[in-house]
C-alpha cells in the first residue's frame, strides 16, 4: 500500500482497497476459526486508518445510534462488536470476499479519494452491495484512511 512521496497513484488506491477487503475477510476467517480476531481487527485499523495521525471521519454502514466513529476504540467496536452498543461486529459477519467497483478515483500529491460500490460476499455466496467513499492521506509513505463513509443503497420500501 505504499505510495511515492511525490504523488499517489490510482494503483496505490486500488491496492489499498484490496488490502482493506482482504483484512475484513481475514478478521471474519480468524473469528470463525476461534482465533484472536480482536488482534487482527486492531492490526487492520492500525495499518489502514490514520487514527493517531490526524482526525478520521468514519461513518460505517450499520450505524444509526452512534453514526460516527472518531476514535480507534469506536472503530474497533464497529468491526468486532461490543456489548451495550448497537455494534454487532461487521467484520465478524462471515464475509468471504470483498469486491470493489469504483465510480472514480482522484489522486494528488498528498491525498486521494475514491467512490463507488463494494460488495460483501456472505458464506452462502450472496452479495451485499454497499456504497462507499474513502479518503486517503500519506503517512510516512503509506496510504492511510482519513475518511470512510459507507451506506446501503436507497430503497423506497
Amino acid at each position: 500500500m505504499s505510495a511515492s512521496a511525490q504523488s499517489i497513484s490510482e494503483q496505490a488506491v486500488i491496492d489499498a482497497q484490496t488490502t482493506w477487503g482482504e483484512g475484513i475477510v481475514a478478521i471474519a476467517t480468524i473469528h470463525a476459526d476461534g482465533g484472536d480476531y480482536t488482534a487482527r481487527a486492531s492490526e487492520h485499523i492500525n495499518d489502514l486508518y490514520a487514527y493517531g495521525e490526524t482526525d478520521v471521519m468514519f461513518k460505517p454502514t450499520l450505524a444509526s445510534e452512534d453514526q460516527f466513529r472518531e476514535t480507534f476504540d469506536e472503530a474497533l467496536s464497529y468491526f468486532i462488536g461490543q456489548d451495550g452498543t448497537e455494534d454487532h461486529g461487521f467484520a465478524i459477519s462471515g464475509w468471504t470476499n470483498v469486491r470493489w467497483e469504483s465510480n472514480g478515483i482522484y489522486t494528488d500529491d498528498t491525498s486521494a479519494m475514491a467512490m463507488g460500490n463494494y460488495y460483501f460476499t456472505a458464506p452462502d455466496g450472496s452479495e451485499t452491495k454497499v456504497e462507499y467513499t474513502f479518503g486517503y492521506i500519506l503517512v510516512d509513505g503509506e496510504l492511510k484512511i482519513n475518511l470512510h463513509h459507507s451506506s446501503m443503497p436507497y430503497s423506497p420500501e
